[in-house]
């Protein structure tokens, strides 16, 4: 069991300092928030950083996930990645590690082929250096049903889910359902959209985005907390928690539909923008910043 929201580790490399930081995951432990997502990249390293220093002296309080950054080179970089992910978060083991940002048409092939990323999944969980396993990505549906097509035992599968996706290349509409079928544990992300923008143009409030999130079937929502506002305004909406009836999830999605149809609240289905650097040089593509996208 894990909590309804978690406290996403790219936005805590944002934080102004590492004292900040450390109050926020703090007092997010506290309300009872357990489930702490990061990766290997973030903020180059700097992300598992602070969460490791935060968490001393409280990792048996929390559930604690990163990411592999490997972009399908082979399973030798993703354990050098773990050891480095270890070091960082101040522990001797993970309950879940997943592979980042599949993004990429080629990226399933990548990770599958021999000798690639997971093998390592299934090594790190042989020698007890992880509990779980999954896979992330929020560019197309269709990548996330190809990963899913190897057949491997993942337990987790984490997209982005909010009430835009669902008109636009949905996740919710395409991948939730089989990952639920397949009995693995689904994790949200991007209730907001990735940068809050539906939210700043009003056209829904952070609680309805956050709360239609949290109602879907799934084990967590991973949120974006880069503020002490930000953190007491997510454990409002968690707190009294009230999930949303089949016929209201309808009718805000009916309500963003027209906005939704051509992914402006959804860019990185649409763009490079959230795209890491470490992946795109690795597919010899150009930074997202080359491309002023």
């Amino acid at each position: 069991m894990v909590s309804a929201i978690g406290l996403g580790g790219y936005h805590l490399g944002l934080v102004s300092t590492a004292k900040e930081a450390t109050s926020i995951v703090h007092e997010a432990i506290d309300a009872g928030v357990t489930f702490m997502d990061n990766a290997w990249e973030y903020h180059e390293g700097k992300s598992e950083e602070r969460m490791g220093k935060a968490l001393a002296g409280r990792r048996g309080e929390v559930f604690l996930m990163t990411k592999m950054c490997t972009h399908g080179r082979d399973a030798k970089t993703a354990m050098r990645q773990l050891d480095e992910s270890l070091r960082r978060l101040k522990t001797d083991h993970l309950d879940l590690w997943q592979i980042h940002e599949v993004v990429y048409e080629n990226d399933p092939e990548r990770h599958f082929m021999r000798g690639g990323s997971v093998e390592a999944l299934e090594r790190a969980k042989r020698e007890g250096k992880v509990r779980f396993v999954g896979f992330t990505g929020h560019k197309d549906p269709a990548l996330h049903l190809k990963m899913l097509s190897y057949d491997f035992p993942f337990d987790t599968v984490q997209m982005p889910l909010n009430c835009f996706d669902a008109s636009f290349r949905s996740f919710e509409q395409r991948v939730l359902p089989e990952v639920n079928r397949r009995g693995m544990a689904a994790i949200g992300m991007k209730s907001l959209g990735g940068e809050g923008d539906p939210v700043k143009k009003k056209l829904v409030t952070a609680q309805e985005g956050l709360r239609y999130a949290m109602s879907l079937d799934v084990a967590t929502t991973v949120s974006g907390i880069d503020s002490m506002r930000v953190l007491r305004q997510n454990l409002r909406v968690a707190r009294g928690f009230d999930k949303m009836t089949a016929a209201e999830l309808a009718a805000l999605r009916a309500r963003c539909a027209e906005a939704a149809a051509d992914g402006r609240f959804e860019l990185y289905k649409t763009t490079a923008r959230h795209e890491g650097p470490p992946g795109r040089k690795q597919h010899g593509f150009p930074s997202p910043e080359a491309l002023a996208l």
